[in-house]
């Protein structure tokens, strides 16, 4: 019951759940993703994806100094419902709005010219 319970915590806070919707739909992001489309520090960014991780419900990987949050493989059947509800219940317009900041992020980003894109977590 516990471990049921963080996982509804971490899926209480608006930022962790922008953050679930961005990961939901794009399948893997950057911090410095979750950072510049929710304009957040990156100690805030890394704060709440950590929160996540420790819920069960996103793993990381670390590819050099950059840190990358997808949801976890391993989800047991209440985080895969509690995902799936998420994914559901998000609003479309804002998943597009999201969306379309992390397209204009991303063509910075890919130009060489993406201030604060350290990828440390």
């Amino acid at each position: 019951m516990k471990e049921l319970a963080r996982a509804f915590k971490a899926l209480a806070d608006e930022t962790r759940l922008q953050m679930m919707a961005l990961i939901l739909s794009e399948g893997e992001l950057c911090v410095c993703d979750c950072m510049q489309v929710l304009d957040i520090s990156q100690s805030k960014a890394s704060r709440h994806l950590r929160y996540l991780a420790n819920a069960g419900l996103v793993d990381d990987r670390r590819e050099a100094v950059w840190v990358y949050y997808r949801v976890a493989s391993q989800l047991d059947a209440d985080r895969s419902v509690l995902v799936e509800t998420v994914r559901e219940l998000l609003p479309p317009e804002r998943i597009a709005e999201l969306r379309q900041r992390l397209g204009e992020w991303q063509k910075q980003k890919a130009q060489g010219c993406a201030p604060g894109c350290t990828g440390r977590s």
